[in-house]
């Protein structure tokens, strides 16, 4: 080879590894923006649709919460005047009857308490929508992990309710005794929605050919489970789905690969993930998995590490 076909051969050498270079920064920026348009999107619509319930549900809460007692003093008086005038007029007596008063006295104060507890279940609605669509700062925040499963949980709960196809897909958690985490609140948010959309797929994919009854007879399940070990929480989310080969274990983190069909999936969601988890918090994220068995995914985050005496004391006069 001369020496000018050498020189050549270098040049593409650089110039083909200054492209590869590239690509990857390319496809670097791609995920930023795509994890940055989708969590905007849905954070601004979680957001929008909690602002919009707090107003009516608070008024709710704060009615029944007055009207409660009110019932219950109205009840009491009623049936003091029962005691009191024993021989009540016949017109008195027909218009009991007509209204079933002895039904309503009786079942007025469980439909109200019935109310309360809707409410309630709103108003936990609402916190919840907040703690998953909150936006986060440029700097890490303590966030419990334990809100942003079970909030995501809940933006789930209609794909997780039983349909014409399938009995309801059971969510399972095993939840330890977790300190609060130095995290992206937000994010994290993102990697369980996406993980836990995921296994809902993969479970309704398991489904395809079963009747309603073998599925019964294998009920679709998720399992949750965290624990704090070795200066790491660690997040394990599992299926009993299908499960994959070695040759899509291998490629499941891979940019714009996927194995949903087309229009379903575009292949970037675990690869945003995996840069959520390993870039934005210096976790990990991994995938184990069998066929004809299921899929789990593994999140191990750090737990904050003090770097000078001075912080460890800061953060014990904080906790003080």
């Amino acid at each position: 080879m001369s020496t000018f076909q050498a020189a050549i051969s270098l040049e593409n050498a650089r110039l083909y590894q200054q492209a590869q270079q590239a690509l990857k920064d390319l496809q670097q920026a791609q995920l930023q923006i795509v994890q940055s348009e989708k969590m905007s999107a849905l954070g601004n619509l979680v957001a929008g649709v909690a602002h919009e319930m707090n107003n009516p549900v608070g008024f709710i809460c704060n009615g029944l919460e007055q009207t409660q007692p009110i019932i219950i003093d109205i009840i009491e008086h009623l049936q003091l005047y029962q005691e009191t005038f024993s021989q009540p007029s016949e017109e008195i007596i027909t218009h009991a009857d007509e209204i079933d008063l002895d039904y309503s006295l009786e079942y007025l104060p469980k439909i109200i308490d019935a109310m309360v507890m809707a409410a309630d279940r709103l108003k936990n609605i609402s916190v919840s929508l907040g703690t998953f669509s909150r936006a986060d700062t440029e700097h890490k925040v303590k966030f419990n992990i334990h809100d942003g499963l079970d909030s995501t949980i809940l933006i789930l709960k209609h794909r997780l309710k039983a349909n014409t196809k399938r009995p309801e897909i059971e969510v399972i958690t095993e939840y330890g005794d977790l300190p609060q985490v130095d995290c992206f609140p937000g994010k994290l948010n993102q990697v369980f929605m996406n993980i836990l959309a995921n296994a809902i797929d993969a479970l309704d994919e398991s489904n395809y050919g079963l009747s309603f009854e073998d599925i019964e007879g294998k009920p679709n399940k998720i399992m949750i489970k965290t624990i704090a070990e070795n200066e790491q929480v660690k997040i394990s989310i599992s299926d009993n789905g299908k499960g994959m080969s070695q040759e899509v274990q291998a490629r499941i983190f891979d940019h714009l690969f996927t194995t949903k069909r087309v229009c379903q999936g575009t292949g970037l969601g675990l690869a945003i993930a995996q840069q959520i988890v390993e870039e934005k918090h210096e976790g990990c994220l991994e995938v184990e998995s069998e066929l004809g068995t299921g899929t789990s995914f593994y999140i191990q985050l750090p737990m904050k590490r003090f770097s000078s005496i001075s912080e460890q004391r800061d953060e014990y006069v904080y906790r003080r």
